[in-house]
């Protein structure tokens, strides 16, 4: 989402880096440039203006200009900056109260308020809860329907929705409902609209006065940049909201959404919907998404998402056959499938300190690993366990039952050779990052 932010930034940063020593001039053009990054991310004008001066009043001071590193110094105070900006701390839900608490989700059509109820009834599950959903937007074709797929797919109950209902009624029956199940989290799907209007306000209120939530949570569309911001003020102003999910941020956003909207409503951003996979919903890190912005990469956000699609048995016996040299086929799907479960490679090496803005010069189609896989699928177990017996007439008729070409099989094998001496030999850090560049190339 912040690719052209995050490069005009370090185009910036670079140009200081080259001055032993900042004078003001230095400074001043380098926040001229930064105040038109920040405007060309479609960041509310205000927030740009406010968030400008605070820099500028700190960078204009002895803590930069008398600094033995100005620039690293500039940087520093920029991200500390921008954390605030963006809120300091995380704000996690308040579930408090008692059970089963009302979630209320609110926003326009189009805004993934749907599949947004189903990621966080799946996250909320995982954290322990039990969560119910509850369809309550009887306008919109298949809403209803759409919800009850979700909700069986992530393996929660949900109430079966009359769509002949009124929707404060549908909620106030669903919540007894739950209570009589004993589930602890009832998270309700409103309906939208396509634009902000006073019948879908009056909805939300009269829904939000009957059942009492104790959380109100807008979802807001990413890729409408500044109209997220005004979305967001007129549910704050006509509703009330408590925070909000910001959905689609994996596309071509610019970001100016996720870095006005804490300062011009007081709401914070809760969670952020990362990709179309009901896993793809992340707590909401002030600080990491700082530290993204600026090139600094995520590991602590890397290391969380590791631990979810990881299994750490089958790692720890990886490890072990890594130590007496008996990395197979095998083991390269499982780990195949284990890192296609952590999202997108390239938001995953981008969390990479020193490697994300190396991703641009290492192209790669990520379809290539399901291609590396159905070859690995279309070979026997004896040939996964030991790839050398695999000769000309076994690479045909893999390549057929695969859908590939030889070739593809060729390249899979030296991938796989390549990677079995790569893993012997990462260690640290630097290991890392040249295995990274390696997969990379591979791909």
């Amino acid at each position: 989402m912040f690719d052209n932010l995050s490069d005009r930034l370090e185009g910036v940063f670079q140009k200081l880096r080259g001055k032993g020593k900042l004078t003001r001039e230095d400074v001043e053009r380098g926040l001229r440039e930064v105040r038109l990054a920040l405007l060309e991310a479609d960041v509310n004008y205000r927030v740009v203006k406010n968030f400008i001066e605070r820099v500028r009043e700190r960078a204009l001071g002895a803590e930069v200009l008398e600094s033995l590193t100005p620039a690293q110094q500039l940087v520093k105070i920029v991200h500390e900056e921008l954390i605030r900006t963006l809120g300091e701390t995380p704000v996690p839900l308040d579930l408090g109260g008692p059970r089963p608490v009302p979630v209320l989700l609110v926003g326009l059509q189009g805004s993934g308020k749907t599949t947004t109820a189903a990621k966080l009834a799946l996250f909320l599950r995982k954290k322990g809860h039990q969560p119910y959903l509850v369809p309550a937007d009887v306008y919109r074709p298949a809403a209803i329907d759409q919800l009850k797929t979700l909700a069986e797919s992530v393996g929660v109950p949900y109430y079966d929705t009359d769509p002949a209902e009124k929707p404060v009624e549908i909620a106030r029956k669903a919540l007894a409902e739950a209570k009589a199940r004993g589930r602890d989290v009832v998270i309700i799907d409103t309906a939208g609209r396509l634009h902000v209007d006073e019948a879908m306000m009056a909805e939300a209120a009269a829904i939000k006065e009957a059942v009492q939530p104790r959380e109100v949570l807008l979802v807001a569309d990413a890729m409408t940049g500044q109209d997220a911001v005004n979305i967001a003020r007129s549910f704050q102003e006509k509703v009330g909201i408590t925070g909000v999910i910001l959905t689609k941020v994996e596309g071509d956003a610019r970001g100016g959404a996720a870095l006005s909207i804490r300062e011009v409503t007081g709401c914070p951003i809760k969670f952020l919907g990362t990709g179309e996979k009901l896993e793809a919903l992340e707590i909401f890190y002030p600080d990491r998404l700082a530290s993204r912005i600026l090139g600094m990469g995520d590991v602590l956000t890397l290391i969380e998402k590791a631990q979810e699609a990881f299994d750490l048995k089958k790692t720890r016996e990886l490890q072990e056959k890594l130590r007496r040299r008996e990395f197979t086929l095998e083991d390269l799907r499982e780990q195949i499938r284990q890192v296609r479960r952590l999202g997108s490679l390239q938001e995953v090496f981008g969390m990479l300190p020193g490697i994300g803005k190396k991703i641009k010069e290492m192209p790669f189609d990520e379809k290539e690993l399901v291609k590396m896989e159905a070859i690995i699928n279309s070979m026997t177990r004896q040939e996964r366990l030991n790839p050398r017996i695999i000769n000309a007439s076994r690479k045909r008729r893999i390549a057929r039952g695969s859908g590939t070409t030889v070739q593809d099989v060729n390249r899979l094998l030296k991938s796989y050779e390549e990677m079995r001496k790569l893993l012997r030999k990462a260690r640290g850090p630097r290991g890392l990052e040249r295995l990274a560049q390696r997969l990379l190339r591979a791909f």
